[in-house]
């Protein structure tokens, strides 16, 4: 029982600091490296090491037409689109601003919910999704954080980037998906390295030797395959067989906190008092969401 919950202490701790500081470390590695390059790279390294331990563990490899079809599809709204155009616009927007803008997801999930599934708003959902848009009008507001036209263009992709990755997260709860968690990442990963290529190819951009990226950046990088794309995972798929899903979903409201004090104390980005008010008002509609009642 003690090892079981040092484990699932280490897990929540695993999803809250890690996936808050991926938006740290694709900031740092984007700086340098043309975004759909490094997200391939990223996706396509992670995708080999999660097959080679799928391996290791003696899962089935093996899939379907429909699941490979399936696979293909979610690693488009989740890693291709939700991840590799998020990244592009961290050119534009600073990582703790880009963080709270994702955290936004519960909603966009909820809105999707309401849409395709008919499902009735509860009085909690409701308090949510007020606190939530009257949050990210405070958040995006702000004269001092839009600077230009490519911060206003930037913004905007995040928040399809955020719409992709909830369809993501509807399309995948009713997919027919291989049964092993790593199985199934594994190849969304692979898929997702392989479009990235594609359109690094397609949009001319610069590819830069490993031999040549600065040390920062091959930190950056390391972390985000080895801890952002498999610990992480593992740690998130962990939790989910351990305790409620809605203690899990914590980490929508935490990673952005971590994200927004780690882009401030490590890149000495803006932390205006507007941007604290906005976030607690807008991760608080977050909260009440995650915490409703499922019917």
């Amino acid at each position: 029982m003690k090892n079981s919950k040092v484990l699932i202490i280490l897990s929540f701790i695993s999803i809250y600091v890690i996936w808050g500081s991926t938006y740290l470390f694709n900031k740092i590695a984007v700086t340098e490296l043309p975004p759909f390059f490094l997200a391939s790279i990223r996706f396509f390294v992670a995708g080999i090491l999660m097959i080679i331990m799928a391996l290791i563990l003696k899962h089935p490899l093996k899939i379907s037409k429909k699941q490979i079809l399936n696979s293909a599809i979610a690693s488009f709204f989740f890693l291709v689109y939700g991840n590799g155009v998020f990244v592009w616009a961290l050119r534009y927007v600073d990582s703790g601003f880009g963080a709270l803008i994702a955290s936004t997801q519960p909603l966009f999930v909820l809105f999707l919910l309401r849409l395709m599934d008919r499902k009735p708003f509860q009085k909690k959902s409701i308090i949510g999704v007020i606190l939530g848009m009257f949050g990210m009008y405070l958040l995006v507001s702000q004269k001092e954080l839009v600077t230009s036209e490519d911060t206003l263009l930037g913004i905007f992709m995040m928040l399809t980037c955020v719409l992709s990755w909830s369809y993501g997260s509807v399309f995948v709860s009713k997919a027919d998906l291989p049964k092993s968690f790593l199985v199934t990442t594994g190849y969304q990963m692979l898929v997702a390295g392989v479009c990235l290529v594609l359109m690094s190819l397609g949009f001319n951009e610069t590819w830069i030797s490993p031999i040549n990226w600065s040390v920062e950046v091959k930190i950056a990088m390391s972390l985000l395959v080895v801890f952002g794309g498999i610990i992480a995972f593992t740690a998130f798929n962990y939790l989910l067989k351990k305790v409620s899903p809605e203690k899990v979903s914590t980490s929508a409201y935490v990673n952005p906190v971590i994200a927004l004090f780690m882009g401030w104390y490590f890149l000495d980005e803006k932390l205006s008092a507007q941007s604290i008010v906005a976030s607690c008002i807008l991760l608080t509609g977050v909260y009440f969401i995650t915490s409703r009642k499922r019917k």
